[in-house]
């Protein structure tokens, strides 16, 4: 059997880094295959139309509080596929590996991150974003960009992601739980 095969795409681009994180965010990355998680969030979005627009652009998901949320995962060891839904609000995401990196598209942008294991906790930092797959955006402008997983209550895997940008300030920000569902809360 080719080792190659059985191992995850985070666990390929955090090598040895990643048997240290929480059980939950092992849990969760170590999954192969068609699976979804369920649990609860709060979705928090700048005002005015900049924001507004660059947030349709990106399909981001509209402000709500305790509000449902699903993802249905689908994880190869070359690519994984991750569609959200925040109440009635989807968004979808495809991720890879290239040069080390956690490349995500997300809309028309491509992000590039690095993936740092702080504790037991997941952070990612955006090293590289491109445009349209081809006009690169300078990753300064991504400071304001923050990604953690964690472990919460009761063995959850929680999640935070906050995305400021220079001159316009909080474009989303969204945090909440997750745990494996095995179909029965259908959204």
């Amino acid at each position: 059997m080719d080792r190659t095969l059985s191992i995850t795409l985070f666990q390929r681009l955090l090598g040895a880094e990643f048997f240290h994180l929480a059980p939950a965010i092992k849990a969760l990355h170590g999954r192969s295959g068609e699976f979804r998680y369920a649990g609860r969030a709060n979705v928090r979005r700048g005002r005015g139309l900049s924001k507004a627009l660059l947030a349709r652009m990106l399909r981001l998901p509209p402000a709500m509080e305790d509000a449902p949320i699903v993802i249905r995962f689908s994880a190869r060891a070359e690519v994984e596929s991750w569609q959200r839904r925040f109440g009635s609000a989807s968004m979808q995401t495809k991720l890879l590996a290239r040069d080390g990196l956690l490349k995500e598209r997300l809309g028309p942008c491509t992000f590039d991150y690095r993936l740092v294991r702080v504790g037991k906790e997941l952070a990612w930092t955006v090293e590289r974003a491109r445009l349209f797959g081809i006009i690169p955006v300078p990753a300064k402008m991504f400071d304001g960009v923050r990604c953690r997983e964690s472990q919460g209550e009761a063995g959850r895997y929680c999640f935070f992601v906050e995305a400021r940008l220079p001159v316009l300030g909080l474009l989303v920000g969204y945090e909440g739980w997750l745990e494996p569902d095995d179909g029965a809360t259908a959204a």
